[in-house]
């Protein structure tokens, strides 16, 4: 028996194999879920239905996160092929990789908005939408980055779409806690994913991180997925408004680099 047998739900936000919704929904699979997907735009579609395939799915719809008719018409697909919903993933981000690097204050109003329409006011149309077809209750996961809680060099905007996004698990929790849907977050440590590779000097960050954690290392999509599926299986019931750190314990320390004899 899995952890996730007889559950179904939507993955949102799976870019190509090494995205870390990927990894969440590799892990549902595993654990029996029943799994939907989107993908945005007929590019990213051509590495998303395939993933899909591996692991049985057969919903993969195109949906631009910024487009509300788009979102109504997939959670209308979804309700008449799948049915009621137990569970929502968002990995959702985007931010002009030219202005993730320089100052903050250099970013420009229309990537400010742009970034905080896609990496953050998503995750609340989502759910505005996903609640309606949970009737028995369910589970939103969303996932972040330790820059939405500490100035990250060259995260700029999407560090303050992080942290707005963090505030949103919050107040979603506190609506939807009444309708039984618990709302967290996992806040993964550094991983190569499409989304990192615009962040400039990521490969710095990488190494910072892993000779900065306690554990020495840096973190698995594998681990992220784990830890997602905790969070959406009957395992983590009490759970919600949470920020789940999966970084190897970066987060704790508050020197770089450990200690020796």
């Amino acid at each position: 028996m899995g952890l996730m047998d007889g559950k179904k739900g939507l993955v949102v936000g799976v870019a190509n194999e090494r995205s870390l919704s990927w990894g969440v929904a590799k892990a549902l699979g595993r654990e029996g879920a029943v799994v939907a997907f989107t993908y945005a735009g007929e590019q990213l579609g051509k590495r998303v239905r395939p993933l899909a395939e591996s692991m049985g799915s057969t919903f993969v719809e195109e949906m631009d996160v910024t487009d509300d008719s788009q979102m109504d018409k997939v959670f209308d697909l979804y309700r008449e092929r799948v049915g009621d919903m137990d569970f929502l993933v968002h990995g959702v981000a985007y931010s002009d990789k030219s202005e993730l690097k320089g100052p903050y204050y250099e970013t420009s109003r229309a990537n400010f908005l742009n970034t905080m329409d896609v990496s953050v006011y998503s995750f609340t149309a989502l759910a505005a939408r996903a609640e309606k077809i949970m009737p028995n209750g369910g589970a939103m996961l969303t996932l972040t980055f330790y820059g939405g809680q500490k100035a990250v060099p060259n995260y700029n905007a999407m560090g303050v779409a992080k942290a707005a996004l963090e505030s949103s698990v919050r107040y979603l929790a506190a609506d939807l806690g009444p309708k039984n849907i618990r709302v967290n977050a996992v806040s993964a440590g550094a991983v190569k994913t499409l989304a990192s590779a615009g962040i400039s000097n990521f490969k710095q960050m990488l190494h910072i991180s892993s000779t900065g954690s306690p554990l020495g290392r840096n973190v698995t999509q594998d681990e992220v997925g784990n830890a997602g599926v905790f969070l959406l299986s009957d395992l983590s019931t009490a759970t919600t408004g949470e920020i789940l750190f999966v970084d190897a314990g970066y987060q704790a320390t508050a020197v770089s680099g450990r200690g020796s004899d």
